[in-house]
């Protein structure tokens, strides 16, 4: 009773952080996904892949994920709107100093636009450890079931949560490991570093292969 309540707390402050972050982010004006199809096709093809799908594990897909979610990150990484909110990776924090609101907006819509890829878990022997985690988080630990912010298959919801189903998961898991160092911080309300925080390696790579397979 305790964690179903922390977790609907957590998830009504978070969603209101979300809302914030776009209204402060994105400059109201339509974007125009044909636009950051070219801007994709020029910068970040080599990294992301064709239609966003990227065939590097350690590089993140981008297709089907949320408009305003990827909005925020391209923010985070030129350290705006706030310095504590940013991303330190060099080679992103190069590619997004070079683009304008409108860019990231136009890349965005692009991307949102693009159907996902589905993996599948490759694991087998932690495949119920992941699923469990998931769907049903630790109680004992007061970690909250991934499924309760980012959907039953992944999808995530939009503005507010990222789509996570289809992602690589050597790039899952390095990201919970930088949420659970402190080494990204970008999080509304610490809420990932606080999940983060709660796992063992074995469990953040559980959770990061089922994810992969998620659709």
């Amino acid at each position: 009773m305790k964690l179903r309540l922390a977790c609907a707390t957590l998830l009504l402050a978070v969603a209101g952080a979300g809302s914030s972050w776009a209204e402060e982010a994105a400059p109201a004006a339509r974007a125009d996904a044909a636009k950051g199809a070219e801007k994709a096709g020029q910068i970040c093809v080599a990294c992301h892949g064709v239609n966003g799908v990227s065939m590097i594990p350690q590089n993140p897909s981008l297709a089907g994920q949320g408009a305003d979610y990827i909005v925020k990150q391209l923010y985070n990484f030129k350290g705006l709107p706030k310095k504590d909110q940013a991303r330190n990776n060099p080679i992103m924090a190069a590619q997004a100093a070079m683009l304008s609101d409108d860019d990231m907006r136009n890349l965005g819509a692009y991307y949102a636009s693009q159907k996902p890829r589905i993996l599948a878990a490759r694991n087998k022997d932690t495949v119920a450890l992941g699923q469990q985690i998931y769907r049903a988080g630790i109680a004992d630990r007061g970690v909250a079931a991934c499924a309760g912010c980012h959907g039953a298959t992944g999808a995530g919801v939009p503005s507010q949560y990222p789509r996570l189903g289809g992602q690589h998961a050597e790039y899952t898991e390095a990201q919970m490991k930088a949420w659970r160092s402190g080494e990204r911080a970008n999080d509304p309300n610490a809420m990932m570093r606080s999940v983060a925080a709660r796992l063992t390696d074995r469990e953040i790579a559980a959770v990061a292969d089922y994810i992969a397979g998620l659709h």
